[in-house]
C-alpha cells in the first residue's frame, strides 16, 4: 500500500481529517499549498473583524485608566484569547495544513510570547495575520523586516526601552541601550553564533536600532521612529559601516538576511523540523543552496523540502511536539472545538504563543520525551478519546495513521473492552506520537 499520502498529511501537515480524503498525488497537493497566501483566516468568533492595533491600544489605554475588576481579564487579554481560539479553530479544520505547519514554524522562529505583557497581547493579532502568515511563502528578508519592526516584537524584546545614551533624550534622561532584540536577531533569527558575531556587534546593532519604538497613546498606534532617541554617529556591524539615521536598521536587516550563515541556519532549522532531529549535512546543504540561489525564497525552500528523499522514508521518526500531537488527535476524530485543544496544550507544557524563552519551543525529541510528559500524553489520549467515544475506533485508526499502523496496534484495538479504550489505544500508540 502506498504510504506517501499518509506521510504527506502527517509529516508535512497537521494530521488527516475524516472529512478530507488524502491526496492521490501528495507532492502536487503539498506544492499547491506553497503558492499564494493560503486560505483566509476567519476573524475571532463573535467579532466582525480581527482586532486592529488601534482597537487593542485603545483598550490598553482604557485599562491603564480603569483596570478591570478582580478576576476579569483585561480587554487586550480578551482579544488575545479570542485570537488563540480563532487560530486553533483554523488549525483543526484547515484544508491547507502544510501552509499552517509552516506558519507555526515561523511563529516559533520569531517567538513572541504572552508573558511579554500587554504590548504582546495587543500586537499579536497583527503579528500572526500581517507579519508572519503573508510572508510564509515569500522572501525571508520581508518576513525578517516585518517581524523586527512589529509592535509585538519591539515590546517582547524590550526595544521600546532602548535609548541611545548620546541622543537628545538619552542625555536628558540618563537612559541607555537595551540589547535584547539586537542579540536575539543575531543569535536566533539570522546568522546564529556560527555567523561569528561578537559582543561588540551586538552593541553596535543595538545602537543602529535606537529610535525605533511603538506609539500606543495616539494614532498611528504602530511602530514609529523617534529621532530624539536615536544614537548619533556611524556604526559598524559585522565589518560593514552604517550611517546615522532610521534607514540603517532596515539596511542592516537586509544584509543579515542575505548572509550565508543565515541561509545555513534557516536550512538546518527547516530540515530539523520536517525531516530529522539530527539532519545529515548534505540534506541541509540542499536546502541551503535553494535559499542562497533564490535570495531567500521560502516558497522555493518549502517545495525543495517536499522533494528531499529523506522526508518520505522511513516515516514516524520525529516525535510530535504537544501542539502537533493534540491537533492531530482532534483532527483524526473530526473535532472542531478549540477549547479542549488549548487546555491540553497547557497540561502538556506547550501553551499556545507562550514559550518561556525567546528561542521558542524545542524541535527535537529531547525537549519533549521526559517520562512525566509522556505519561501526561496518555492522560490526554484517554481524555480526548472520551470526547469521541461514539465514533467507530476502526475509522479513527484508518484516518489517524492508516497504512502506517503496526499490526500490534490493530490487534490491541480489536481486543479493547470499549470504544473509548480502543480510541485511547490509537491515540496513545507509538505511531500517533510520531510523524
Amino acid at each position: 500500500m502506498d504510504t506517501r499520502p499518509q506521510i504527506a498529511a502527517v509529516r508535512f501537515g497537521t494530521g488527516p481529517r475524516p472529512d478530507a480524503p488524502l491526496p492521490d498525488d501528495p507532492v502536487a497537493w503539498l506544492d499547491q499549498q506553497t503558492r499564494g497566501p493560503g486560505p483566509a483566516l476567519a476573524p475571532p468568533e463573535g467579532r466582525d473583524a480581527p482586532a486592529s492595533l488601534e482597537e487593542g491600544y485603545t483598550a490598553w489605554i482604557a485599562h491603564d485608566a480603569s483596570p478591570p475588576p478582580p478576576g476579569q481579564a483585561s480587554v487586550p487579554t480578551q482579544l488575545f484569547r479570542a485570537e488563540q481560539q480563532a487560530w486553533m479553530r483554523h488549525l483543526l479544520t484547515s484544508t491547507a495544513p502544510f501552509h499552517d505547519r509552516l506558519t507555526n514554524f515561523w511563529l516559533n522562529h520569531f517567538t513572541v510570547a504572552e508573558r511579554g505583557g500587554f504590548g504582546v497581547t495587543t500586537g499579536f493579532p497583527g503579528f500572526l495575520r500581517e507579519v508572519i502568515r503573508p510572508h510564509v511563502m515569500g522572501r525571508f528578508v520581508d518576513m525578517l523586516l516585518a517581524a523586527s519592526k512589529s509592535p509585538a516584537m519591539l515590546y517582547y524584546l524590550d526595544q521600546v526601552a532602548s535609548v541611545g545614551p548620546n541622543s537628545n533624550f538619552g542625555r536628558r534622561s540618563g537612559r541607555g541601550l537595551n540589547e535584547n532584540l539586537a542579540r536575539e536577531i543575531l543569535e536566533l533569527h539570522t546568522v546564529s553564533p556560527a555567523g561569528g558575531y561578537t559582543q561588540a556587534d551586538v552593541t553596535e546593532f543595538a545602537r543602529i536600532m535606537t529610535g525605533w519604538g511603538v506609539e500606543r497613546m495616539r494614532p498611528p498606534f504602530a511602530t514609529v521612529f523617534r529621532p530624539g532617541n536615536h544614537e548619533p554617529g556611524e556604526k559598524t556591524l559585522l565589518g560593514k559601516r552604517y550611517a546615522e539615521g532610521p534607514e540603517a536598521y532596515e539596511a542592516a536587516l537586509r544584509d543579515l538576511a542575505a548572509h550565508p550563515a543565515t541561509h545555513r541556519f534557516l536550512a538546518t532549522r527547516l530540515v530539523r523540523h520536517f525531516v530529522a532531529d539530527a539532519p545529515k549535512p548534505e540534506t541541509v546543504a540542499r536546502i541551503e543552496s535553494v535559499l542562497r540561489d533564490t535570495q531567500g525564497d521560502l516558497g522555493e525552500a518549502a517545495r525543495a523540502l517536499v522533494r528531499l528523499p529523506e522526508a518520505w522514508g522511513p516515516p514516524l521518526t520525529k516525535l510530535r511536539a504537544p501542539l502537533d500531537y493534540v491537533v492531530a488527535l482532534h483532527r483524526a476524530a473530526g473535532g472542531t472545538d478549540p477549547a479542549p485543544v488549548l487546555g491540553a496544550l497547557n497540561a502538556l507544557g506547550q501553551p499556545l504563543w507562550n514559550a518561556p524563552q525567546p528561542n521558542g519551543w524545542p524541535d527535537t525529541a529531547s525537549g519533549w520525551a521526559a517520562p512525566e510528559p509522556m505519561m501526561q500524553r496518555l492522560d490526554i489520549a484517554h481524555e480526548t478519546a472520551g470526547r469521541f467515544a461514539r465514533l467507530d475506533p476502526r475509522q479513527v485508526l484508518e484516518t489517524a495513521i492508516g497504512p502506517l499502523a503496526r499490526e500490534e496496534t490493530r490487534t490491541a484495538l480489536r481486543r479493547a473492552g470499549s470504544a473509548r479504550d480502543a480510541i485511547t489505544l490509537v491515540f496513545a500508540s507509538p505511531e500517533m506520537q510520531r510523524r
